[in-house]
């Protein structure tokens, strides 16, 4: 190409290249501290520590069950037995009706759950959800009797039971326990902390009150039920003044009463009450094994510890 003035050839100017991509420079990967890994270690550490606490009384129940008197009362602790004693779970079937207990304690321990699912969970809803004259100061009348020690009310149960002709029976033992404040309002907060767009979708689909209970908020409640059906079953198990109350003959008390028996004011065979207390133990230790997942998920929802 020339220029018309100087009659100079002019270059033609260079096209503008591609423009290139450009690597950034590896950034260096940052190893990490020691720190970090210490703090795993001694959270394990902790973990373990507080896992072997707390199962240092049941291991140390069952080495008491395996010796003999003499060695439980010895001031020197013996870490394990010089001969495991066996026979001391074969006294216990000879001084307690212990199949017959067995059967009382899971009978009531049935009812009992049974009955605060169903009564429990029709109060909780209605309290929840239902509008009615006296509403709030018939649950202040049931939530007040959380606030009352069981020992206060034991007299007049006792005197219910007996005017019914209810003493030494099963029906005086299931009796006081087939319904529970607790249960109650642990149902209510359940019912109240559901969204109120399902009860009113369901009322607009033309379901009565019982079909929107039974088919729409019974299944979201599921979990809260599992935590009362688990605190009713332990609760159940476990009690010891009632039962004590109420029955005199062995051959009437659950397993809880009949331990009580093995005490007496003179002598204490040690070893036959850890190896009574771990065989009455044993069914509510493989029923929460088996049904450990729901009853870990159940609590969890629920809040309680």
């Amino acid at each position: 190409m020339a220029d018309s003035d100087s009659g100079v050839a002019l270059e033609p100017a260079p096209r503008p290249s591609r423009a290139t991509t450009v690597t950034p420079p590896p950034v260096p990967v940052r190893r990490r501290r020691g720190g970090r890994n210490g703090s795993h270690v001694l959270a394990h550490v902790v973990l373990l520590s507080g896992a072997v606490i707390m199962a240092f009384p049941f291991v140390w129940q069952v080495i008491m069950s395996l010796s003999t008197n003499a060695e439980v009362q010895s001031v020197t602790p013996h870490v394990w037995p010089h001969r495991l004693q066996w026979g001391n779970y074969h006294q216990v079937f000879e001084q307690l009706p212990f199949l017959h207990q067995l059967r009382t304690s899971v009978v009531i321990t049935v009812i009992r759950t049974a009955a605060q699912l169903l009564l429990c969970t029709l109060a909780g809803y209605a309290f929840a959800r239902m509008r009615f004259r006296g509403r709030g100061a018939l649950l202040g009348i049931v939530l007040s009797i959380l606030m009352v020690p069981a020992q206060v009310y034991l007299l007049s149960q006792y005197q219910i039971v007996k005017g019914l002709g209810l003493l030494d029976s099963l029906g005086g033992l299931v009796l006081p326990g087939l319904f529970s404040a607790f249960g109650t309002y642990l149902m209510r907060t359940a019912f109240l902390a559901l969204p109120q767009e399902l009860e009113e979708a369901a009322r607009l689909d033309g379901a009565n009150p019982f079909q929107i209970f039974w088919r729409v908020m019974l299944p979201l409640v599921r979990p809260t039920m599992s935590v009362l059906a688990i605190t009713s079953v332990l609760w159940s198990w476990n009690e010891l003044l009632w039962p004590l109350v109420v029955t005199t003959y062995s051959d009437h008390m659950p397993l809880s009463a009949g331990l009580a028996t093995l005490i007496s004011d003179r002598t204490i065979n040690y070893p036959v009450v850890m190896a009574a207390s771990l065989l009455a133990m044993a069914p509510v230790l493989v029923l929460f094994i088996l049904l450990q997942r729901r009853v870990i998920d159940g609590l969890a929802s629920s809040g309680l510890k």
